[in-house]
């Protein structure tokens, strides 16, 4: 396949001797897979692993300086917005944003009592079998020891290689690793920084990134760091002139905020400086996933440059075969054989046919407080229900647990943790390396599709029950606690093909008394029920366990 002209460009600009998305193989030639090209009609020639499909349920740290305030998410961007609530916390706790800008919590930034193997025993424990590390957020600082950026938690803050830190810990319990790239919005996200008050004492008077350059380190501990590289330089920057607090902030709205992922017209270095950082991310770390934070792919050409690479790659790492996962939003129909789709706080409300993933929080992306007083995280059960739903639909659950700017978890979140623990040992048969059935299930509760739909539907009960397979068995789990001494699985009536021979709640070692008739297969449950409130059962027969 041609090389495009703009690849080729891309990859001359950064200085490569070769197209940027070739890998030196090591099998022979005649051996070799065709190599990926930066172009979908390639891209689309992509399927996802099978350990990903088996793996179900992954753990994800959404952990930066963000972090350190305990005030939920886009810390960086809303400090910078008078009128949001960050704003006055910031100013009330810091100081003026003119005067104390977001580098200064990037050095404030220690992760001093960050232990990456006794959290990835909690998350193992809990039944993750792959753990996403954020190597960077929309702030724009990377979490490991970058060559091509120096605001970067190996020279800053931690002084620490964040993402090798999880990298060891994640592969050393036997966890697949990934991590999560969102700085490809950088560029348009952060230009609050370049902003002013619209009102007050302060009104006109710029914040720290439209005033801060490299020279004026000198003597400070950010001496020798050009603040503009991570503020990303002015890109888009509001005019002087503006009044009012609340007509700042609609001009950040419709000016910056939007999620746009083309390159910034005026800045192609941050394009470059973009590629060479992610790829070096890949090479160092060597991950198994890759997610951006992104519809589609970032930054046009460099997008598919990197998405090319990183399946040239993998397979060159794992001898011909390719095990990488690369995960994306919003995806047009073309796109979506071209990686994991991947839908933030949202589900499907079908099996799909291609692997796709839903990332979540049990609370903000970035540690709130105030959430952890009001005991407002997700519950185990709902965590639960909601991965027993979304792998029946052929789909993978991402949850992550946020972290405290010092590298701690709350008691809250660990009681979650150690809920899910308890769940996994009993049912985890029932998901982990599952496929699949003929119907993702049955009940009242209806599901809402699409991305920040999580919340739409109604809580789901005892007689929402989803299925799985795995090789001749199959399960039925309950979303709830059933509401009655006999459960009605209306999806195996008589009249469906296959004989039920045995069934066995998980958990209990005697199998349960059933009938089945042309309403269902009835089942006789035993007072006490392990695993609860959602439980499983283990269907045995003829002609059942038939993946769909």
């Amino acid at each position: 396949m041609p090389l495009s002209r703009r690849s080729f460009l891309l990859g001359m600009t950064l200085g490569l001797s070769a197209p940027c998305w070739t890998p030196r193989l090591g099998r022979a030639a005649a051996d070799a897979p065709a190599p990926f090209h930066p172009d979908w009609d390639s891209l689309r020639g992509y399927a996802a692993p099978a350990w990903f499909r088996d793996a179900k349920f992954g753990i994800w740290a959404h952990w930066t300086a963000q972090c350190v305030p305990e005030q939920g998410d886009w810390y960086a961007r809303n400090m910078y917005l008078q009128g949001e609530p960050q704003y006055e916390y910031h100013c009330r706790t810091y100081g003026h944003p003119s005067q104390f800008g977001f580098m200064e919590l990037d050095h404030r930034w220690k992760a001093e009592h960050w232990d990456p193997d006794a959290l990835m025993r909690l998350y193992k424990a809990a039944g993750a079998k792959y753990f996403v590390a954020l190597a960077n957020h929309h702030d724009n600082f990377d979490n490991y020891d970058s060559s091509h950026h120096a605001w970067n938690s190996v020279k800053v803050g931690p002084r620490k290689d964040i993402v090798g830190g999880w990298a060891r810990a994640a592969r050393e319990h036997g966890l697949r690793f990934g991590v999560s790239n969102h700085s490809a919005h950088a560029w348009h996200w952060f230009q609050t920084a370049y902003g002013y008050d619209g009102e007050g004492p302060r009104a006109g008077q710029r914040y720290d990134a439209a005033r801060l350059a490299k020279a004026d380190g000198r003597g400070t501990w950010w001496e020798g760091l050009d603040p503009q590289e991570l503020y990303t330089g002015p890109n888009i920057v509001i005019p002087d002139g503006i009044r009012g607090a609340a007509a700042v902030r609609q001009w950040h709205e419709q000016h910056d905020r939007p999620w746009n992922e083309n390159p910034p017209p005026q800045n192609p270095r941050f394009v470059r400086q973009w590629f060479l950082r992610c790829k070096e991310l890949l090479d160092k770390y060597r991950p198994d996933l890759l997610y951006f934070d992104d519809t589609g792919l970032p930054l046009g050409q460099a997008g598919l440059d990197i998405a090319a690479y990183y399946y040239n790659a993998n397979r060159q790492w794992h001898d011909g075969r390719l095990e990488a996962v690369l995960n994306a939003k919003g995806l047009a129909p073309g796109q979506v054989p071209a990686m994991v789709e991947d839908i933030e706080r949202g589900v499907s409300d079908a099996i799909r046919p291609l692997p796709w993933q839903t990332d979540t929080c049990i609370g903000d992306w970035h540690y709130s407080r105030r959430l952890f007083e009001q005991h407002g995280y997700k519950s185990a059960a709902t965590v639960i229900a909601r991965l027993c739903d979304i792998v029946s639909k052929n789909g993978n659950l991402l949850l992550s647990i946020p972290l405290r700017g010092d590298g701690t978890i709350d008691a809250d979140e660990r009681d979650v943790l150690e809920q899910l623990a308890a769940w996994m040992k009993v049912n985890g048969e029932a998901i982990f390396g599952t496929r699949p059935w003929r119907t993702f299930g049955e009940g009242p509760t209806k599901v809402a599709a699409g991305m920040f739909a999580e919340d739409k539907a109604g809580a789901f009960t005892g007689d929402d029950i989803r299925y799985t397979v795995k090789g001749d068995v199959l399960f039925a789990i309950t979303l709830g606690r059933p509401s009655s001494p006999q459960l009605v699985l209306k999806s195996l009536g008589s009249a469906m093909p296959g004989s039920v021979e045995r069934v066995e709640l998980l958990g209990m070692q005697a199998p349960l008394r059933f009938k089945r008739d042309t309403q269902g297969l009835r089942l006789e449950l035993p007072e006490r029920l392990p695993g609860a409130p959602s439980v499983a059962f283990r269907i045995m027969g003829r002609g059942l366990g038939v993946a769909g």
